[in-house]
């Protein structure tokens, strides 16, 4: 199992894997499988069938992480600091202790650059351990009117640059870089030490991140261009779902073999 001195460590030597999960069923699937399982607040989306992550609460992600946490014995896990608990030092600090006490997750993740280094430093310094996350970031979605690629021009690169930097003399141990072109992820990735986990920012960083259900195929409501489908597990369990039906509609099941 995976230390965050291991994940700092592996810059330059090894990728990091890195997958979402929300439950204890698919968080066993996954454990060894992989370095680090996000407790994601994409689960709002994908698990809720909202339209995006903002109205998540605290407590959701802190049940979920406790849910992953008794399927991932043997694996790094992190939880996504929902929308509006990390307001300012005081509210991220009680609300990350939280985290910590009620789900036994090994780090968090705080969206936001230079503008939330203090909120990491605060936390950092009171033996919280956090992944930052820059770039396109989905709880500003409102604010900046819809998902939106960064990193597309040298001004912006350089700002971003400026996030990571910051991020990383802040004490965040790893980054992640969502939504950023190829080209300035490479940037961001070669000017700071901890490593990056990129999600639709190429091939250039020290690790890659999926959300479970897009990458096995089981989210179809939309399809990011980033996303490389493993497995169409949509189709799969549809297919077994009509086969069912139907053996008990026309009465083949269940037989002896399934019967007491």
């Amino acid at each position: 199992m995976h230390t965050i001195t291991s994940i700092k460590n592996s810059k330059n030597r090894e990728k990091l894997v890195m997958i979402t999960a929300y439950d204890a069923l698919f968080a066993s699937l996954f454990d060894e499988k992989v370095d680090i399982i996000l407790v994601g607040d994409s689960l709002n989306n994908s698990f809720n069938g909202q339209k995006d992550t903002l109205n998540i609460s605290m407590d959701m992600m802190i049940y979920h992480t406790k849910a992953v946490m008794q399927g991932a014995k043997n694996t790094f896990v992190v939880t996504d600091m929902p929308f509006g608990s990390c307001i300012d030092e005081k509210i991220a600090l009680k609300n990350a202790i939280k985290v910590y006490q009620k789900s036994g997750a090994h780090a968090v993740k705080i969206e936001g650059g230079k503008d939330k280094a203090h909120i990491v430093k605060a936390l950092t310094q009171n033996s919280i351990a956090v992944v930052g996350h820059i770039g396109l970031m989905p709880q500003f979605v409102r604010l900046e009117g819809g998902y939106k690629l960064k990193g597309k021009d040298d001004k912006d690169t350089k700002r971003l640059i400026e996030d990571a930097k910051a991020i990383e003399e802040a004490g965040a141990f790893c980054i992640v870089i969502e939504g950023v072109t190829p080209k300035a992820a490479k940037e961001i990735t070669e000017a700071v030490s901890i490593p990056t986990i990129g999600i639709g920012a190429g091939i250039e960083v020290d690790g890659q991140v999926l959300v479970w259900s897009d990458m096995l195929g089981f989210f179809d409501e939309f399809k990011p261009k980033f996303v490389k489908r493993y497995l169409e597990g949509a189709t799969l369990v549809k297919e077994a779902i009509d086969k069912y039906s139907k053996e008990v509609k026309e009465g083949k099941f269940p037989t002896s073999e399934f019967s007491y």
